[in-house]
C-alpha cells in the first residue's frame, strides 16, 4: 500500500475508533456548494463528514474492529461522525438526504458500539434530542405539582372570598 493511502487509512481508523457513533452514507451527483453547506452544518453540530474510497473504509473499519461488507456499500460512500449529540447529526444527515432528492442515502450507522441498518438509523434519528427529552420529563413531573398548587390556591382564595362577602353583608 502506498504511503499516502496508509496515512489515510490510519487517520480514518483513528477517527472510527475514537468516535463512538457515525453514520454511513452513499452519495451521487451532489453539487460542491450543497456538499460544503452540509459539511458546515455538521461542523456546527460538532461532527465531521469524511468521504473516502470503499476499500479504505472497509480496511479502516476492520482495523477498528467493525465488520463491513463491500456488497452493502453501493456507489460513493462517506461517514458522518457524531458531534456532541449523535442523534442531532443523524437528523441533519437525514434532512440533507431529503433536500437532495435522495442523491444522498443513509446506509447504516454505529451507535454506542452497535451497528444498525438504514431503517433502524432512521428510527433513531426520529427520537427527540436529549434537551427535548429532558423538557418532556420535567413537564411530566411539573404537571401534577402545578395542578396541586392550583387547587390549594383555589381553596385559599375561596376562603378569602367568603370572608369578604360576610364582611360586606355585616356592613
Amino acid at each position: 500500500m502506498r504511503q499516502e493511502k496508509q496515512l489515510l487509512l490510519e487517520e480514518l481508523r483513528g477517527q472510527i475508533a475514537g468516535k463512538p457513533s457515525f453514520v454511513i452514507m452513499r452519495y451521487e451527483k451532489v453539487e460542491a456548494n450543497t456538499a460544503n453547506a452540509f459539511r458546515r452544518e455538521i461542523r456546527k453540530l460538532g461532527g465531521d463528514v469524511e468521504v473516502m474510497r470503499k476499500r479504505v473504509l472497509i480496511k479502516a473499519a476492520e482495523a477498528a474492529g467493525i465488520k463491513l461488507d463491500l456488497t452493502q456499500l453501493p456507489g460513493h460512500v462517506g461517514l458522518v461522525f457524531d458531534g456532541t449529540e449523535p442523534f442531532t447529526t443523524t437528523k441533519a444527515a437525514f434532512d440533507f438526504s431529503q433536500k437532495t432528492d435522495k442523491n444522498v442515502q443513509i446506509l447504516g450507522g454505529r451507535f454506542e458500539g452497535k451497528f444498525y441498518n438504514a431503517e433502524q438509523v432512521k428510527t433513531l434519528s426520529e427520537l427527540p434530542s436529549k434537551d427535548e427529552m429532558r423538557a418532556q420529563l420535567l413537564a411530566t413531573l411539573e404537571a401534577p405539582l402545578s395542578q396541586t398548587l392550583a387547587v390549594m390556591e383555589a381553596l385559599l382564595s375561596s376562603v378569602v372570598y367568603c370572608l369578604d362577602n360576610k364582611a360586606k353583608q355585616s356592613n
